[in-house]
Order: structure tokens, then sequence, then C-alpha cells
């Protein structure tokens, strides 16, 4: 099941029905929940690696967001794990805090504050970004994916797989990445990559191929590319991806081994201010980056469902209070992984949690398998992932509706790309907002001109210190020896600045021998202040 085209294509389908009988959609989310868990895997062990803390770290975080947070969430589609965003922050307070165990401390206060978010109904603030900053933000994340994923295409490693940030690790950024891996090539990754998206492509095309549900075409394509590769190995070895090119998860043959890689939070810290203050950071930034992706998620969703976002908060909450009890890194909900969830057809929340399962038999029985699968198959699934979100057909829409919409989406995709996910947000809802106070600024007063002596001054909306200076400038325009009539025909509220710029200039309007009326003030809340 191809990836549907959000709001902003266009030209999405009308909405389909859904049977909500977990078992009638298991051959939906089974080979979802499969692909996701397969691209989870590298995925979670780039950002432990990125963030200067254990392996295990990363895919505990990743198994704990899969079993646990879908128990609490509403969302049908969010696949939650460890977040690239948090890496940077991670990296700082494991080095503020001398300690991987008290950085866990800080995860599990980090917990508990979001499930505290959560019962203050906090959750509502991801209603207050703008839809060109989300459309924004899921085209940015389509483009990196696109640039990050393409080194590991061709069998280039930059040392983190899935990241997002603008430097990837060295002297490397989203573009020098991208040469340096052109300088670079490994061809049994380039004819790898080359096969996987030839099966995604057909996958897409190919009515027959896509009525299959059991047989995702992510799925098959990393099938096919860990065959390959190993045909490589038996016929022509110098095509074969050396190991450092492959998955690479733990091998764990006993339970004692696990207890090993496991490290648990140190509570004798707990009294220390800066875990409190990396606690309050963690869930502060983890809460907004979930936010985000579950309303992107819900954008992206073929039956447009709404997921209630307090409890979202509460479920991410009792995810980190876990993760950190057991030594996993901070959980939040991922826009990739969601994104690769609905790309290989998952319908329910079944799909996420399945892939906490397949995490867990990963780790415990499937690692020596798994750690024959290509990063090159894993980086052409992400590539055509973001080909989906960064659709041109997304661009010529948000064009069709106008610089208003145009220019934040635009500025929140470049913020976005060339420094980080919240701080590319945060730009994008600063340019919205400037549009939407220069669309009142302009339209919530008119002064139309009756015969040349007499002007009638239009109240067409809600009046507040925003439209203060246009106010002023109106008034000021005015020739002496004219008259005035205020119309507050469609207003029902006049905030105490306008207010003020109106009683001056009635107080001055007879030294300018200037008439002032008053019509339509019938609101008695309006009456009493006008």
């Amino acid at each position: 099941m191809s990836l549907p085209q959000t709001s902003s294509a266009g030209q999405q389908p009308a909405v389909q029905k859904l049977n909500l009988s977990p078992l009638a959609n298991l051959r939906f989310d089974v080979p979802a929940a499969l692909v996701v868990a397969l691209v989870a895997i590298p995925l979670c062990l780039g950002v432990a690696l990125a963030s200067g803390a254990p392996l295990m770290a990363g895919i505990l975080a990743g198994i704990v967001g899969g079993l646990i947070v879908p128990l609490f969430s509403k969302s049908p589609l969010s696949v939650s794990g460890p977040a690239a965003g948090l890496t940077a922050i991670i990296v700082v307070a494991i080095e503020d805090l001398h300690s991987f165990p008290i950085f866990l401390l800080a995860v599990i206060i980090a917990g508990g504050l979001q499930i505290l978010m959560g019962v203050l109904r906090a959750g509502g603030i991801a209603y207050f970004f703008p839809s060109a900053v989300i459309e924004g933000m899921l085209a940015a994340i389509g483009i990196i994916l696109i640039m990050k994923q393409f080194p590991y295409a061709v069998g280039f490693d930059l040392g983190q797989f899935g990241s997002q940030e603008f430097s990837s690790g060295g002297t490397e950024n989203t573009f020098s990445g991208i040469f340096s891996a052109l300088g670079h090539l490994q061809w049994g990754a380039v004819l790898i990559s080359v096969v996987c998206l030839t099966i995604l492509l057909l996958w897409d095309l190919v009515p027959v191929l896509k009525r299959q549900t059991w047989f995702s075409g992510p799925l098959m394509a990393v099938l096919a590319g860990t065959l390959l590769n190993l045909l490589f190995g038996a016929v022509l070895p110098w095509l074969q991806l050396d190991t450092d090119k492959l998955v690479q998860l733990p091998v764990i043959h006993s339970t004692a081994e696990l207890g090993q890689l496991v490290q648990f939070p140190d509570w004798s810290a707990l009294g220390k201010q800066q875990v409190w203050i990396v606690g309050v950071t963690i869930a502060i930034v983890a809460s907004l980056e979930s936010l985000l992706s579950i309303e992107a998620a819900d954008k992206l969703d073929p039956f447009k469902r709404r997921t209630p976002l307090d409890g979202e908060l509460y479920g991410q909450g009792v995810a980190n209070i876990i993760s950190g009890l057991i030594g996993g890194l901070p959980v939040t909900s991922v826009i990739v992984r969601s994104s690769a969830n609905i790309s290989a057809g998952g319908r329910t929340k079944a799909a996420a949690f399945l892939h906490g399962v397949f995490l867990l038999l990963a780790v415990l029985l499937l690692a020596s398998f798994l750690n024959q699968i290509p990063l090159a198959a894993l980086a052409s699934v992400l590539i055509m992932v973001g080909f989906k979100l960064a659709h041109p057909k997304v661009f010529r829409h948000m064009y069709s509706l106008g610089k208003t919409q145009l220019l934040p989406f635009v500025i929140t995709i470049v913020a976005i790309l060339f420094t980080d996910l919240l701080i590319g947000v945060a730009v994008g809802l600063v340019v919205g907002l400037f549009f939407v106070l220069r669309a009142n600024y302009r339209s919530a007063l008119e002064l139309c001109q009756e015969d040349p002596n007499h002007y009638l001054l239009r109240f067409k909306r809600e009046l507040t210190f925003v439209n203060k200076a246009r106010l002023a400038h109106l008034l000021d325009s005015l020739p002496n020896g004219s008259v005035l009539t205020l119309d507050g025909a469609q207003v029902a509220f006049v905030d105490h600045d306008v207010l003020e710029v109106i009683r001056n200039f009635e107080e001055s309007a007879p030294l300018r021998q200037i008439q002032v009326h008053e019509q339509h003030f019938d609101n008695p809340v309006l009456r009493a202040r006008i």
C-alpha cells in the first residue's frame, strides 16, 4: 500500500472506511510492523551511537516505545522510539551529569513530568502550529531522508544512520556527505539499492502487486537486498558488502550477557539540581517532538483519524519512566518510523505494538540473521518514504495557496534542513504568526470615502493592539473639516489600546474641524466601552 498523499497534495482520495477489528487488519499490520522493525534497528543503534550512549540503550528504547506507548496512546499509526532530534541534548546531558546511570534518572523524571502534562491537558499546544508549518516539517523530513540516506544507499557510511541534524558526524554535513559518497561508491551497495528501489516503484505502480497485503513492497525490497548480498558472496565476492555496511545488532547468547549490556538508574543522584534540569529539558523537548509527530502522522492517515493529544503525553510519560528504569534512551513519537509504517500499509496501532514485539525477538533470537541485512536496502526504503513525504505535488499545491501559505512552508523546510526539527518548526511558527498578524492588521479596518467630505471607517473584526498602529494612521490621514462615521456592525470586541486611540482622536478632532459619529454599536459590552 503506497503512502497516501497528504492534504497538501490537494488530490487525496475520499476518506476510506475502516474495520476496527484487530483481526481484520492483521494482514496489513503484520507486514508493516516487520518493515518498521527492520528500519528501526539501525535507527535505534544510530541514535544511541550519536548520543554517546550504550548501543543497547537505543534498542531498549525502541522496544519500550513499541510495547508500551500503544497501550496508552490512541494514535492509530504513530510509532515511538528513540528520536534523532534528542541526540544533541543527550550528549550534553551525559557529559554534564558525568554518568549514564544518572542520566537514566533524568529520563524517569522527564516521564513523570510528561504524565503530569497529560493530566493538565497540555497536549492542546499542538493545535497552535499552523498547517503550513506541519506540511513543511513533513516535506523537510522527506528531503532529509533522501539526502541523509543516499550515502548509505551507495555504500558510504557516515557513522550515524538515521541522523536528521545538519552536521552528521566528523566534518560531514547534509550536503558534503552526498559529495563524499559520490567519491566512495561501492558498486555492490549501488546494485542493491537499484534493485530495492525498482521493487518499491513497481509495488506502487503494478495493480497486482499493490493488492498484496502480507507481502508489502518495503518488506520484499529488504528481503531481495539481503539475498542479493548473499549471492554476491557466493558468486561475486568483490561486490559483497563488508560487515560495517550491514545491520550490526548486538548478538546475545545468554541472559547473563544481556545483563552486562543493560545499565540501571543511579537513585543516589535524585537530589541533584542538574538532574532535574535535564529531566525538565527532556520532558519539554520530547513532548513537543511527539506532539508534532502525532499531528504529522494524522495528516498522513488515509482514514483521517484524530489522536487525543493529552493521552499521548500520558503514554509517552509512562514509556519514558519504563525506558529509564531498564537503561533505555528517552522515547518520543518519531515521524520517520510513523511514515514508514504508513508507507508499508499499517492501519491500526497493532502495527506499532507488533514492531516492538519483533524488536524484542530480534534482540533475543534473531540478531545473527538480521545482521545480514544491508544498510543500503534499508536506506532505499527510507529514500522512498522521503520521496512520498516531499512529493512534487505537495510543493505545487502549497504554491497554489499563495504566499501566506507558501512562505511559512518553504522557510520551515529550509530552517529544518540547516538546523534541526524543533528549531526549524519554531522558525516556521514565527513566520506563520507574522502572516496571521499581517492579515489581521490589513483586513480588520476599512476606510471608505462616501463623498468628497464624508468618510466611513468600518471595524470588520475584533480589534486588538495589533491594529493600533493602522488605526492611528488611518485617522491621521483624514483631511481637516471632514465627517467620519465609525461603523461597528461587524465587531464584538475592542481592545483597550484601540479604544484609547479612538478616544484620543475624538478629543482632538474638534481642533481639526472633524465631526465624529458612531453607528451599529449595539453589543452591550461594546457600547459600554465605546
